[in-house]
């Protein structure tokens, strides 16, 4: 392996000598047939459960493999890395295994969980910045004045031989497999898996996947011009890389993925969801973003598809308005204001409606002072749980037809 002229190359082989250096250390997570997917989308899907691995994410693979070659008189230097959380808890891990001394750079608004998590591991924290790449540009000071080894999230060979043994599971764990759908952040990840696949099978499809927000790769494979992202809030905070690297895109996106597609955090959100009731596995933004594309029917699947589900690391702070908006978005939730006249009896004719059409109220609140209300009228709000959006749709129908005028925020944010 070696970096020429701004082109990094990875060969299979590197990645099965990775393979070798990592596997006593390293989980070779399970790869499970999802049949509800499967009878869904009329292919057979599969699930690579990379939340299970230790750390609760992919990046241990590479960081792993980057450490484990350091000299001796490398690791007397000690470490330095930049992550949003994922990539620290892999290095931090990794240097307490070999004895390192380890400084890691996070954005201000790194999860909680990840920061805690990377201190656990024995790990200097300093945070710093909004974004990932204003951490990274700390980090890189950070080296120049202590002169310690840095250990890029992504773009370096060894990192991305680490990230390559996940694609010979694949390959081995899945009978005539045919796609592969990766999420995408700095590339490391679907670089290693696309590398190690293509070389065993061309004909496998790799599929990329980034954060509408934070599309900078996206925009880089379509050719077109590309600027540094501003901040945008996601919870996919994993992926949100704001530079696309030239080097990255040149030696492997442009060479080895045949396709990239971006999701909303809405649709991540749903994905989360679905995970959680329908899959019983847990995975944070960036882990879900692969299957998010494939609900979304962004990514299509042809053949025995697999679906990298990248890590686990979800904040419990925010798990619940994850949770909360992935059910808006599948019309289980919805916010439903209704405007009647104030009159003794409304309220229990309202609800009566909402029982015969079998919705549960989680919360009422009554509103009579609002711009738009005359002085006998009131506004009722509901929260309510339903079924799916064709629910929500009869009890709008049933609230017409009972003389109501309402607007419905969430499933459906139409006014009558």
């Amino acid at each position: 392996m070696e970096l020429e002229k701004g082109i990094m190359e990875v060969a299979l082989s590197d990645i099965q000598k990775a393979r070798e250096k990592i596997k006593n250390t390293i989980r070779r997570t399970e790869v499970v047939r999802s049949s509800l997917l499967s009878d869904e989308f009329k292919a057979d899907i599969w699930l690579k459960l990379e939340n299970t691995q230790h750390t609760g994410s992919f990046k241990l693979r590479g960081a792993f493999n980057k450490i484990s070659t350091l000299t001796e008189s490398e690791k007397a230097r000690g470490v330095v890395a930049s992550s949003a959380g994922n990539h620290a808890q892999g290095v931090a891990f990794s240097a307490k295994q070999a004895g390192v001394k380890c400084t890691i750079v996070m954005p201000e608004n790194a999860p909680l969980i990840k920061v805690e998590s990377t201190r656990a591991h024995g790990a200097q924290v300093v945070l710093h910045g909004e974004i990932y790449d204003e951490a990274f540009d700390k980090a890189k000071e950070i080296e120049r004045e202590q002169g310690s080894i840095f250990v890029h999230p992504y773009q370096d060979p060894l990192i991305i031989a680490g990230q390559g043994t996940m694609g010979l599971e694949l390959f081995e764990d899945i009978p005539q497999l045919a796609t592969v759908i990766v999420p995408i952040g700095g590339g490391g990840l679907i670089s290693g898996i696309a590398v190690a696949l293509k070389s065993l099978n061309p004909k496998i499809r790799i599929i990329g996947v980034q954060s509408e927000q934070v599309d900078t790769m996206y925009r880089m494979f379509r050719g077109e011009k590309v600027q540094s992202s501003t901040r945008v809030p996601t919870i996919a905070d994993g992926i949100a890389v704001k530079r696309a690297s030239p080097i990255m895109f040149e030696s492997f996106i442009k060479k080895y993925v045949d396709e990239i597609v971006t999701v909303n955090d809405d649709e991540i959100a749903e994905a989360i969801v679905n995970l959680l009731e329908r899959q019983k596995t847990v995975a944070e933004g960036a882990g879900a973003a692969a299957l998010a594309a494939l609900l979304a029917r962004k990514a299509h699947p042809q053949g025995p598809t697999a679906i990298v589900i990248g890590g686990g690391n979800i904040d419990l702070n925010i798990i619940e308005k994850v949770i909360e908006r992935g059910l808006v978005r599948k019309g289980r939730l919805v916010e439903m204001s209704v405007i009647v006249d104030d009159l003794p009896g409304n309220l229990a004719k309202l609800t009566q409606i909402l029982a015969a059409n079998r919705a549960n109220i989680l919360e009422v609140h009554h509103d009579r002072v609002s711009m738009g209300l005359d002085l006998r009228q009131t506004k009722i709000d509901f929260v309510l749980e339903t079924t799916n959006r064709e629910h929500v749709e009869r009890i709008r129908n049933a609230f017409r037809q009972a003389g109501a005028r309402l607007s419905i925020v969430g499933a459906d944010a139409s006014h009558i």
